[in-house]
């Protein structure tokens, strides 16, 4: 794991506060992005697909 040497906080890649819901997210798993991938992938091509 690295560690922050300078002393300063590092900032969250993802934040979300909404009325009592605070979601942060400090790294993206490799694993997230290519399921949203995935998905957005086979929604795309299921549209193509029926449109045709």
């Amino acid at each position: 794991m690295t560690s922050n040497t300078s002393g300063t906080k590092q900032r969250p890649q993802f934040e979300l506060r909404w009325g009592g819901l605070h979601l942060t997210i400090q790294r993206v798993p490799a694993w997230l992005v290519t399921l949203l991938t995935t998905a957005a992938g086979t929604g795309a091509g299921a549209a193509w697909w029926t449109g045709r």
